[in-house]
């Protein structure tokens, strides 16, 4: 058994993801070839933002959205601890300081409370002397954060936000899609993810054409008028076109697989959600996860330790997301992060379980009686 199956998603549409390919190697536009712009403009459309640029990873999707501000030393970002290390790695990268805000015990995401109440933490901090600018949501496991509350506090501080949507396309928020949701989203197109490709990949939305232009140019060098013009110091962003060619094909079946994801976890959620020592995942009303992963809380790390070995044994693969907060990193110990102690609960308590569009009936059975028997 997979923990997440490519292989079986890639025998179903093999043969017309090699047609694509094979235009690619007939037209020879390897880099920002027409695949680009067709897989842009699909995207945008779905989504319903103006502008969608394809990038080259989610990382530098994250990048590029920080540069359109010109965040740099000096500056600080609120962003959760409970999140893969890209989210906060390139608000360092730029120079600028990454603020940890704690989540929510229910949805795991950025807590707006918590939000505000570091804000004020950092107004009354003497010893605090950053600009705070903005603010990254991550919208995680496939589930996007509470943009209301988060728009409303920006709004009031004069800050912008990013939607680290990496993990949540496909997701809806009151009836709008995720990556549509913020003032520029960023998603990432890396195999694992629910719309991924065969390899680095990702895109930013915006609605914003100024954002729109000058993320366009900071991916080619900071590119201006012709190649040879450069009016801002950018990188090498470029998403490149095997890898668009590849995505078009996965993107006929995305709106199929969301729908089959969804019902996987609906059965997962019936079976499991009555065991006393199970915590199911918790989607609040008029919001729409696309399940990137299927997590579960269980009391304590030693509980989480036995079942992971007893799934083990029976050849179920299982992962956990994200044994160690950002706050509590070895690469972020120059920080001083307070405590955060929803996260660090999380933390000790929480695994996936495998989830892919093509886990059969019997295979999802099987693992629901596995977990209900192994928990000690």
């Amino acid at each position: 058994m997979q923990f997440i199956d490519l292989k079986a998603q890639q025998s179903r549409i093999r043969s017309n993801i090699e047609t694509r390919l094979n235009q690619v190697l007939d037209h020879g536009q390897y880099i920002l070839g027409p695949e680009i712009k067709e897989l842009e403009n699909k995207l945008a459309e779905y989504v319903g933002c103006k502008h969608a640029i394809a990038v080259s990873s989610g990382t530098d999707a994250l990048l590029l959205a920080l540069m359109c501000y010109d965040i740099g030393p000096g500056d600080a970002i609120l962003t959760t601890p409970f999140t893969f290390i890209a989210t906060a790695e390139v608000i360092c990268l730029l120079g600028a300081t990454p603020v940890f805000v704690d989540v929510d015990p229910i949805t795991y995401n950025i807590d707006p409370h918590a939000i505000e109440k570091t804000l004020t933490d950092c107004r009354n901090d003497s010893d605090f002397t950053k600009n705070i600018r903005g603010i990254i949501a991550v919208d995680l496991f496939g589930l996007p954060a509470d943009y209301t509350a988060i728009h409303q506090i920006a709004r009031q501080q004069d800050l912008f936000v990013i939607e680290d949507a990496a993990q949540s396309f496909g997701a809806t928020y009151h009836e709008k899609q995720s990556c549509s949701l913020a003032d520029i989203a960023c998603t990432s197109f890396f195999p694992a993810k629910p719309l991924g490709g065969y390899g680095d990949g990702g895109m930013c939305f915006t609605n914003n054409d100024d954002h729109a232009a000058k993320t366009r140019s900071l991916l080619v060098h900071g590119q201006g008028s012709h190649r040879y013009e450069h009016i801002h110091i950018g990188i090498n962003g470029r998403l490149d076109t095997f890898q668009a060619a590849i995505l078009l094909e996965k993107f006929d079946i995305f709106p199929e697989e969301c729908l089959l994801r969804q019902a996987i976890a609906e059965k997962y959620t019936l079976g499991l959600r009555n065991h006393p020592s199970i915590t199911t995942p918790t989607i609040p009303e008029h919001y729409q996860s696309v399940w990137a992963q299927y997590s579960i809380l269980l009391n304590d790390s030693n509980q989480r330790e036995h079942l992971q070995k007893y799934l083990n044994e029976k050849n179920i693969p299982t992962a956990i997301y994200y044994p160690i907060p950002l706050h509590q990193q070895p690469a972020f110990k120059a920080l001083h992060s307070k405590p955060l102690p929803v996260s660090e609960r999380l933390s000790q308590r929480i695994m996936s379980l495998p989830m892919h569009p093509y886990l059969k009936e019997s295979q999802q059975d099987m693992i629901i009686k596995a977990v209900i028997e192994g928990i000690a």
